[in-house]
């Protein structure tokens, strides 16, 4: 499955493709992660709970080992600018957008939007009847909450993560 753009191809990820997406990860959520450990000395006094950005990439290598068919790849001339992981609940009707994650250099050009875009696409032509994401409240999330608003959805559950030190 593929799908082109002005400026860019979407397409079914490769093993070839899983370092590029990997190394991606590592970049997108690294300010994600920064932030984490900002509000935990804020709130806490110290961090208690460290994510780092190659975590992320080993999560996203982990899923595309099991899962690659559950992932797409967007590509300008030939570069893999972003990716996007998905799954499919059947039973529950449900389309599930996993990991969406953009190198920062085309952060802000329509690859996430357009990667949504074409998943919600798929989740349709399989007869899907709704689709899920779940991104953070914080404001290193406002970009991914922004584009998925965008993309028509609307927040149903909020969430909140507790911590306290011991």
């Amino acid at each position: 499955m593929s799908e082109t753009g002005d400026q860019f191809h979407i397409r079914s990820a490769t093993a070839a493709d899983i370092e590029a997406m990997a190394e991606i990860a590592a970049l997108a959520w690294a300010p994600i992660y920064a932030n984490y450990e900002v509000l935990q000395r804020r709130l806490l006094g110290e961090v208690v709970f460290v994510r780092r950005p190659e975590q992320k990439a080993d999560e996203v290598r982990q899923f595309c080992y099991e899962h690659l068919d559950q992932a797409l790849v967007t590509e300008e001339s030939g570069r893999v600018v972003g990716f996007i992981t998905y799954h499919v609940d059947r039973e529950g009707r449900c389309g599930i957008i996993g990991n969406n994650g953009v190198h920062p250099s085309w952060s802000g050009k329509g690859v996430g939007t357009a990667q949504v875009a074409h998943v919600l696409s798929l989740f349709r032509k399989w007869g899907l009847h709704w689709a899920e994401v779940v991104t953070g409240l914080d404001d290193a999330h406002a970009p991914a909450r922004r584009m998925y608003e965008k993309a028509g959805f609307v927040q149903v559950l909020p969430s909140v993560r507790y911590m306290r030190l011991l």
